[in-house]
């Protein structure tokens, strides 16, 4: 049986491949403030705006490709059980090739309705405009976790965790709740691995590396050690 590996990713996995993050643009998104834009009281506030808003964070996706840090990510399931939870809502792991996504802050490319949050539905191509429904008439929504909202992930992605053997914390600062969190879920037994430029405080175990670098540079030293252990 394999080992089992989770990957907790953030937003600097997908920066190296050209998608803007909110800890690097100071609060604001391609010049957006996040509480207009990700959060019920925006979406209430001014509908069209956060439509308009993810129409484009969805076209910049859709031309963006895995960087290493994604492939590399995805090579590991040829060695290990690997399951990534990740805070990005773009669908780079999955186009590198990664078959476990866990996406703890929902999806860019699907829509949910906005009477039954079960009603969950594709987006072709970028676009989600005033007046597209759900079957029962109610106006889509982007499948996103705002800022104020339930994780509904968040239990299954905390047994995931528990469960590694190997654990590996990358492009993420932990400073967003209640997904940071999940590092208190990990087995002190299981070989860890925290990658990010800007190191967050954390704790460091007996079994515990950091890697105070990028995504993908991180991602291959991680790779070399980890050929080493098994």
């Amino acid at each position: 049986m394999k080992p089992k590996l989770v990957v907790l990713s953030g937003a600097g996995v997908s920066a190296e491949s050209g998608i803007a993050t909110f800890r690097d643009a100071g609060g604001l998104w391609e010049g957006y403030d996040v509480m207009e834009v990700a959060s019920i009281d925006g979406w209430y506030k001014n509908r069209k705006l956060v439509l308009d808003f993810y129409n484009m964070r969805r076209k910049q996706a859709l031309s963006a490709l895995p960087n290493d840090a994604h492939h590399i990510i995805a090579k590991l399931e040829e060695k290990f059980s690997v399951t990534v939870v990740t805070q990005n809502v773009d669908d780079l792991h999955e186009k590198a090739g990664s078959t476990k996504v866990v996406h703890l802050h929902g999806e860019l490319f699907k829509s949910r309705s906005t009477v039954d949050i079960n009603l969950v539905y594709p987006v072709q191509g970028w676009e989600l405009n005033e007046g597209d429904t759900c079957e029962r008439g109610s106006q889509l929504r982007p499948n996103i976790v705002w800022f104020g909202e339930a994780v509904p992930l968040m239990s299954e992605a905390a047994k995931i965790v528990s469960k590694a053997d190997v654990f590996i914390v990358v492009g993420t600062s932990l400073q967003v709740y209640p997904a940071a969190s999940l590092v208190d879920y990990v087995s002190d037994a299981a070989q860890q691995f925290v990658i990010d430029p800007q190191m967050p405080f954390i704790e460091k175990g007996n079994n515990m590396t950091l890697l105070e670098t990028f995504a993908t540079k991180g991602m291959r030293e991680v790779a070399k050690l980890l050929d080493k252990i098994f």
